[in-house]
C-alpha cells in the first residue's frame, strides 16, 4: 500500500515536471519569436508546365517598394505578413499566396499562378486571357502561352464587362473540352463569338467554317465533328464544303 502511495506520488512528481518543463520551453519560443528580426525574403513561384507569367524577382521587387519596413534588423513583429499576402494576391496573375516567417527569420513567399486558358483577340485594342477559373487577365509581357483564340461581338462583350456572365459557364465549359482533348486542341485554333451567343469554331485544316451553335450538348455536337472527319471528309475531301453545322440535333448539314 506504501509503495503504491510513493509510486503514484512519483509519477506526480514526473508529470509535473514535465508540465513545467514544457511551459517554459514554449514561453522561450514564444520570448525569440517576439525578438526575431526580418533577416530576408525568398519568393517561390510555382511553375505552371514550367511557364512563368509572373515571375520572382517582380514579386520581390514589388514588396520591397511597397513596405519599406522590410530591411535587416526589423522586428518580425512590425511586418504584417497578412498585408504582405494580400499585397502579393492583388497581382493580376497570381491566384493564391501563402507568406510566412521561419525560425531564422526570413520571410517565405510562395506564389500560385492563374492558368491562361484562351486569349481574347480584338483588332483594334488591348488583348487579354481567360483563365481555367473564368477569371479575366491582361497578357504578360513575361510569356505568351500557345491557346485557342477568341473574337467576335461576344468576345469583345466579355471584356466591356470585365468577367463571365452566370449564362457564359457553358462557354467556359466549352473552351475547357477542347483543352482537355488533345485532338481537338490540335484541330480548333480559335473560336468567333457571335452577339447571338452562337459560336463558329475554325480549324487548323480546313476551310470549313463549324456552326457549332450555343455553347451546349457539347460531347454530341463533337462526336459529330468527328463524324465529319472520319466519314464524310475521306469521300468528300477537306475542300469539298465551305461551312458545316452540326447545332441541331442528330443533324450535321454539309454546305
Amino acid at each position: 500500500m506504501e509503495q503504491g502511495r510513493k509510486w503514484k506520488l512519483k509519477r506526480w512528481v514526473i508529470f509535473a515536471s514535465l508540465g513545467l518543463i514544457l511551459t517554459l520551453y514554449i514561453g522561450f519560443v514564444e520570448f525569440r519569436g517576439g525578438h526575431k528580426t526580418f533577416d530576408g525574403i525568398e519568393v517561390y513561384v510555382e511553375g505552371v508546365s514550367e511557364l512563368y507569367f509572373v515571375e520572382e524577382k517582380e514579386i520581390l521587387r514589388m514588396l520591397e517598394n511597397e513596405f519599406e519596413q522590410l530591411r535587416p534588423g526589423v522586428a518580425l513583429s512590425d511586418i504584417s505578413l497578412y498585408e504582405l499576402e494580400k499585397k502579393v494576391e492583388s497581382h493580376p496573375f497570381v491566384r493564391e499566396a501563402d507568406v510566412y516567417a521561419d525560425l531564422k527569420g526570413k520571410i517565405m513567399v510562395k506564389v500560385a499562378q492563374h492558368i491562361p486558358l484562351a486569349r481574347i483577340v480584338r483588332p483594334t485594342a488591348a488583348d487579354a486571357y481567360i483563365s481555367t477559373e473564368g477569371k479575366i487577365l491582361p497578357t504578360s509581357n513575361n510569356f505568351t502561352p500557345r491557346v485557342i483564340t477568341l473574337e467576335g461581338r461576344g468576345a469583345e462583350r466579355i471584356l466591356e464587362r470585365g468577367t463571365l456572365t452566370p449564362e457564359q459557364e457553358s462557354l467556359l465549359e466549352l473552351i475547357h473540352y477542347i483543352h482537355e482533348d488533345n485532338v481537338w486542341q490540335a484541330q480548333i485554333s480559335g473560336m468567333e463569338l457571335l452577339a447571338n451567343g452562337d459560336v463558329l469554331l475554325q480549324q487548323q485544316v480546313g476551310k470549313q467554317v463549324i456552326e457549332f451553335g450555343k455553347p451546349d450538348h457539347i460531347a454530341e455536337k463533337f462526336k459529330k465533328i468527328g463524324i465529319f472527319y472520319t466519314e464524310i471528309v475521306p469521300q468528300k475531301g477537306w475542300n469539298a464544303y465551305e461551312r458545316v453545322n452540326v447545332k441541331f440535333k442528330d443533324q450535321i448539314i454539309c454546305e
